[in-house]
């Protein structure tokens, strides 16, 4: 049977296009539902506090970066969004005196500009600027990693990804966004060879590192969250990590607060990786076929999905 047309994008595979059942399943879930659902190779946490959540965000780097040593060098790939662990994260070296000149970082995304190139760090909505500004420069030059030790997928996208190959990603960490990606791991179109059904996870998971083209959504959610609206100043394009690298990953750690995406997507992906439903146009939930994953969840940002005028 053909699956639905998305309500969002008809030309384009989203979580909309799925079961309607799987979809009412998931709007049923309590936050108790939720802290239930872990299972081996995938495990759920609820957070009380917004301090607490970002602290144990940035925490990850630290534990990835101190790991690091020059003959076994390990690294994060981190995101931009969230971003509120970033100053934390320089905060806690320089004031802890960490030592973090062996260890690497991974930008996992940046916007591509309308030649189908990664835009400069002069871009205003720049990922590699925010990475810099709100991290990298406010830390001490005697405890910090060399520009070498920190990879943007930018110019040469090959090279980017066999640095997953010459050193350790122990964590991909992300947020998800509403069209339940993570980094720009977004559905793919309704066309071609997938205008009645969405690739496979097994074909999916073949991409790479790459320049993609970005779903309505994700255009519509950037515009928000980081541009005030302004939808012309968004790309539509994004060169990205892919599944490629992502499985080149130790852990894969998703941190939600509910400031990116919604009660009822938190819920939906939540649902489908615990019971290891791996769907295309969902490709978060591809996640369920990862060896470790673990989603961290505010509670405040859990919500509820019911009906609520405003």
């Amino acid at each position: 049977m053909t699956r639905p047309l998305s309500k969002i994008a008809p030309s384009w595979w989203d979580y909309t296009t799925l079961d309607p059942t799987l979809l009412a399943d998931a709007a049923k879930l309590s936050a108790e539902d939720l802290s239930s659902m872990s299972r081996p190779g995938f495990s759920v946490r609820i957070i009380d506090t917004l301090e607490e959540f970002y602290l144990a965000e940035a925490l990850e780097y630290i534990n990835a970066w101190k790991q690091s040593t020059d003959d076994r060098p390990t690294g994060i790939c981190g995101p931009i969004g969230p971003t509120e662990q970033l100053p934390l994260v320089a905060r806690l070296v320089n004031d802890l005196e960490i030592d973090i000149r062996a260890a690497h970082f991974w930008g996992m995304d940046e916007w591509v500009d309308e030649h189908g190139k990664p835009v400069s760090i002069e871009h205003p909505l720049s990922f590699a600027k925010a990475d810099m500004e709100m991290c990298f420069n406010k830390i001490n030059p005697k405890l910090r990693m060399p520009d070498s030790h920190l990879h943007f997928p930018a110019g040469d996208l090959d090279a980017y990804s066999k640095t997953f190959d010459e050193i350790d990603c122990l964590v991909m960490q992300g947020g998800q966004g509403e069209v339940k990606h993570w980094a720009f791991n977004d559905p793919p179109k309704r066309e071609g060879e997938h205008l009645n059904a969405p690739p496979s996870a097994a074909e999916y998971r073949q991409l790479k590192t790459r320049v993609t083209d970005l779903h309505p959504m994700t255009i519509i959610q950037n515009a928000r969250t980081s541009g005030g609206g302004q939808v012309a100043l968004v790309p539509t394009q994004a060169a990205t990590v892919g599944p490629v690298e992502t499985w080149k990953s130790k852990c894969v750690s998703i941190w939600q607060a509910g400031m990116h995406d919604n009660p009822f997507g938190i819920r939906l992906t939540t649902l489908m990786i615990s019971q290891g439903i791996a769907d295309a146009s969902v490709p978060m939930s591809l996640l369920a076929e990862h060896d470790d994953v673990c989603f961290t969840l505010l509670r405040s940002g859990i919500g509820v999905c019911e009906t609520e005028m405003h």
